[in-house]
């Protein structure tokens, strides 16, 4: 005996249950946000109700809901009305995004032992080494491979990641959550969100570490696979946060081949034996030009990759490879200023490859053997 068919009803709620919230990437359904709706011949009318008044993705939930609805064999027409949230109903949809239970104090999900998420935490020893570059093309290119991305702009004096992505829209809050905005698939967050205009962030260390630790358990994040952070140049306030913050984090050393940047960069990665962290390797940016006739210019010297990933290999006593060398390119600049990293824009490039490289070996899931049963049995001695 067949199913009975569904009644418009249930084919509208079905419909409506499909349609994902653009910043939580949750069905409208599941968090709330239909209060109702009615159907009248072949209209519709959905009562929708956004977490705030001045939602900036409004257009998009009623394109999405009316693409949705208007599949349903003799709806034409969608007309939605827009609501607000009270108090009562954020602090639920709140509660329901952390996890539910009774209390919905913020906690760190990446440093729970349960945590799946990889973090990478992209290091540099001194600025101008194009630490931030390597971290968006990373960021895109991983979440191009189909991964759920993040990146925390933690140069909080030097923040550049917003503008080399793209992102040029303001977080959403809900109650005290903040919801990240997303370009290329990758969600966002940056002390630049919350300054006007270019104004300098003149802050001291303990209004760091506050502020990394807003970025990573005020915000919601949703179950990302990789959570890159984008930190200042040195071993500084913010990479001692980190340590105390994230100590699963995983450290990528940027370098350029001079001996110069190298020698410092090597302070940097030398934290991790402090901080009892992974170094998962080292990328040496800007490593030659290419010139018209196929040769190579060595613009800031060579090796400095490779001096760095021995130093570091011989200092914590286990393997730190280099991962990769970028090439200098012009195009890597053009790429970050409009906002679209050359991963995306221009992915034969040879800088793009070989970011793409580092990517793929970034994207392969080491499994802790950490609180996990081997499948060994004991025998008694005899």
């Amino acid at each position: 005996m067949s199913a009975p068919a569904p009644t418009i009803e249930e084919a509208v709620q079905a419909a409506l249950a499909t349609v994902d919230d653009p910043e939580i990437r949750r069905p409208i359904t599941e968090l709330g946000m239909v209060k109702g709706f009615t159907v009248a011949g072949g209209k519709v009318t959905v009562e929708l109700l956004l977490t705030v008044a001045g939602c900036p993705l409004r257009d998009k939930l009623t394109t999405d809901i009316t693409a949705a609805v208007t599949k349903i064999a003799g709806i034409d027409t969608v007309e939605i009305d827009f609501g607000v949230m009270t108090e009562e109903q954020r602090k639920a949809l709140q509660v329901t995004l952390r996890g539910g239970g009774q209390s919905a104090e913020p906690v760190i999900p990446f440093a729970q032992p349960g945590s799946k998420t990889r973090v990478y935490a992209v290091a540099s020893g001194k600025g101008g080494v194009g630490k931030s570059s390597v971290t968006v093309n990373l960021a895109a290119a991983l979440a191009k491979r189909g991964l759920s991305v993040g990146v925390i702009d933690a140069d909080i004096y030097g923040h550049s990641v917003p503008r080399m992505l793209g992102v040029d829209g303001k977080p959403t809050r809900v109650e005290d959550m903040i919801m990240p905005p997303q370009a290329h698939g990758v969600k966002v967050i940056s002390i630049g969100m919350f300054t006007a205009g270019n104004a300098a962030v003149v802050w001291r260390g303990p209004m760091l570490h506050r502020a990394l630790q807003q970025f990573l358990a005020d915000v919601f994040w949703g179950e990302l696979d990789v959570l890159l952070l984008d930190l200042p140049p040195g071993t500084g306030d913010v990479a001692i946060s980190l340590a105390q913050l994230l100590p699963n984090a995983e450290i990528l050393v940027v370098t350029t081949p001079q001996a110069a940047a190298a020698e410092v960069a090597e302070r940097a990665g030398a934290i991790a034996l402090q901080t009892h962290q992974r170094l998962v390797g080292v990328v040496e940016n800007m490593s030659w030009l290419e010139l018209p006739d196929g040769s190579r210019m060595e613009v800031f010297g060579a090796g400095g990759g490779s001096m760095v990933a021995e130093s570091l290999s011989r200092t914590v006593g286990a393997s730190v490879p280099l991962l990769g060398q970028v090439p200098l390119d012009t195009r890597v600049r053009e790429a970050g200023d409009s906002g679209t990293p050359i991963v995306l824009a221009d992915p034969s490039a040879p800088a793009a490859k070989a970011l793409d490289a580092v990517a793929d070996r970034l994207a392969v899931r080491r499994e802790s053997l950490v609180g996990k049963p081997l499948g060994l049995t004991v025998n008694a001695r005899r």
